[in-house]
């Protein structure tokens, strides 16, 4: 795979946007071009060896490194929710903080809508808990909670499942009554607070004694309850760091004021594994009433140790971990969910005593996919389960034993996550394929998309298939993330005419046409094609923003490749919300994305992408401070 990437460290839009004509030449923008997978020659006897190989029969080998039971349904086996028990002890319950912790990834913004359809994804992938978000943050996330409580925590399928719906709150009336408000419509829902426990975040953060900390924790744990929120959680924030026989106090505490779930978060990602599980296992023995809850982990990985904590966590008698998709999240991120699963699913039996979760892996592909399309966070290619080269084989000697057997190299199928490498009816698709086709293959990639949906990549992909002769997944990809993954029209791009070069200066004319159809054409001059067309976009839409990142990949090699571009802006007018990490009101983001075989088209797409996830960004609510906690680091 080839790709090139634009970087700028300014990106003040106005004056710096970088153009791709100038990027060699201007000092302050770097431009770099990487093949991912550069190609090398290999020795003859290697090539014979796989020359053979390649044309003796070979079985379809699917590696399954631990098998559910028969008994149990292909998607995963899940007992009955209980709040605070869980009937199979070897059960794991899956809490996945994308929406919340993910979202605080630098960067990261998601609107409504977005949040929405990822929720439904992580329906379709079967966790148990969805953290989705902090409802006091701002007016849009309190609309996105209430709204995911009430389609995706009403969803019911076929088995009897639907996920909880759970809201971040601190240890506040307000932001738990914030909390109540958006997730009461949700069949499951739950409230999840927090407050600090270490000594160095109750001596400077909360100015506050221990017995103050434990009055606060159960008076709030207590008030979630009387609202009638069956269903709460509490975090001792920074637990990993606190004093152990304070834990066994407050966590006691909170258990007799109702509390049904203990999270355990290591919230700087200080701890080790085996120091994490013997915290687990320590709580696990010396709390007061431990039995009539669920214990739950929430790591960190700024040491790079979350995944493996997590696990551990696990082993010590943790039933409920706390993950995000691609391990996005606060600084360096959270324990992966896809780490965290397919080595359950993995070594489950052998290592981990028989611990399974309730999670269909064949959805995991495409919910990293959305996640990463959706918050414009790239997944670096050598990353576990999901990263482009976690299944690619280059060396000649991997080439061979994976055409002998795949079980050589390969410990987990890529057909397990829901990534196909190859077609086995043997479609190829070009620009004599129909509709049926085209669907099959997106159906067959893990894309559930409407009449209308797949209308409009039909064309788009007729068009590129005019161009090419073959289309890769690869490229299919692309199309389908620059139709599905985008929010809401606000402007949208109908035509757009560049000149550029060394003989004068760069212009673009673009045309854009509003939500309610009406067309609006602007003309304007600029230091490359990319500038000139966003200065022309920035005379439409009037609303001045800040470019801060702009990125190009190629998606397949091939001077013919699909380009996808992201961009990451922010709004020079107020567009504010909450941070739950600190409880000041900050500047908001927003990425957008762009896919195009003009590499101008696929730029402008995305920063119009951007604009219209920003204006459809609902301002904060004012929310009054009242306690320390409200103005002070949180990261439960």
């Amino acid at each position: 795979m080839a790709s090139a990437i634009f970087t700028h460290p300014n990106f003040s839009h106005s004056h710096t946007t970088p153009s791709l004509n100038a990027c060699t030449r201007n000092p302050q923008t770097h431009f770099l071009f990487q093949r991912t997978t550069p190609k090398k020659s290999i020795s003859q006897s290697s090539f014979s060896s796989i020359l053979k190989t390649s044309f003796e029969p070979q079985p379809r080998t699917r590696i399954h490194c631990s098998q559910i039971p028969d008994s149990f349904p292909a998607s995963g086996y899940r007992p009955e929710y209980i709040p605070n028990r869980i009937s199979d002890p070897n059960y794991v319950r899956i809490f996945d903080t994308t929406l919340r912790d993910g979202e605080q990834s630098p960067g990261a913004s998601l609107t409504s809508k977005e949040k929405l359809d990822i929720a439904r994804q992580l329906a379709k992938l079967g966790v148990d808990i969805i953290e989705a978000g902090f409802p006091a943050a701002s007016k849009d996330d309190f609309e996105a909670v209430k709204q995911i409580a009430k389609e995706v925590g009403n969803a019911v399928d076929k088995d009897g499942y639907v996920p909880v719906i759970c809201g971040l709150s601190r240890c506040n009336e307000k932001d738990i009554r914030k909390a109540w408000e958006a997730v009461k419509y949700a069949k499951k829902p739950r409230i999840h607070t927090f407050i600090a426990t270490s000594p160095i975040h109750m001596e400077y953060k909360l100015r506050k004694s221990k017995d103050e900390v434990i009055k606060i924790a159960r008076s709030m744990v207590k008030f979630a309850r009387s609202l009638g929120c069956e269903d709460v959680e509490f975090s001792p924030e920074d637990a990993g760091r606190s004093e152990r026989e304070f834990l066994y106090q407050i966590l006691g505490e909170v258990i007799k004021a109702g509390a049904t779930t203990l999270n355990i978060p290591d919230t700087v990602g200080y701890t080790y594994p085996e120091g994490f599980g013997e915290l687990i296992a320590d709580i696990k023995s010396n709390t007061p009433g431990i039995e009539n809850v669920i214990i739950s982990t929430h790591c960190q990985n700024d040491l790079g140790l979350a995944t493996a904590n997590t696990l551990e966590g696990a082993r010590a008698g943790a039933r409920q971990v706390e993950v995000t998709i691609n391990g996005i999240g606060e600084r360096a991120g959270n324990a992966s969910l896809e780490e965290v699963v397919m080595t359950l699913k993995c070594r489950g039996d052998d290592v981990f005593k028989g611990l399974r979760t309730g999670i269909n892996t064949k959805h995991i592909y495409l919910t990293s996919k959305m996640v990463e399309e959706y918050t414009g966070l790239h997944v670096q290619p050598h990353k576990a389960i999901v990263g482009a080269n976690a299944f690619a084989h280059e060396s000649g000697i991997h080439q061979d034993g994976m055409l002998k057997h795949k079980g050589t190299y390969e410990i987990i199928s890529p057909e397990d996550i829901g990534f196909e490498r190859a077609d086995e009816a043997g479609i190829v698709l070009g620009k004599l394929s129909g509709r049926h086709a085209l669907r099959r293959r997106l159906e067959e990639l893990g894309y559930d998309l409407q009449d209308e949906q797949l209308e409009s990549i039909f064309w788009q992909f007729k068009a590129v298939a005019e161009q090419k002769k073959r289309i890769t997944d690869a490229d299919l990809r692309a199309l389908v993330s620059d139709e599905v993954f985008q929010p809401e029209v606000v402007w949208k791009l109908l035509d757009l005419q560049v000149t550029c070069g060394t003989l004068g200066l760069s212009t673009a004319t673009v045309k854009l046409i509003n939500a309610d159809g009406e067309e609006h054409v602007a003309c304007s001059v600029g230091t490359g094609p990319v500038d000139s067309a966003y200065k022309a976009v920035d005379l439409i839409v009037e609303e001045p923003v800040t470019l801060l990142e702009y990125s190009m990949n190629a998606v397949t090699e091939g001077i013919d490749a699909i380009a996808t571009t992201r961009v990451l802006i922010r709004a020079e007018k107020s567009r504010t919300s909450t941070n739950v990490l600190t409880g000041e009101t900050v500047q908001r983001t927003f990425s957008g994305i762009g896919a195009g075989m003009d590499i101008v088209v696929s730029s402008v797409k995305a920063y119009i992408g951007a604009i219209n996830k920003m204006s459809g960004f609902k301002e904060r609510s004012p929310i009054p401070s009242t306690i320390a906690e409200e103005r002070t680091p949180v990261s439960a």
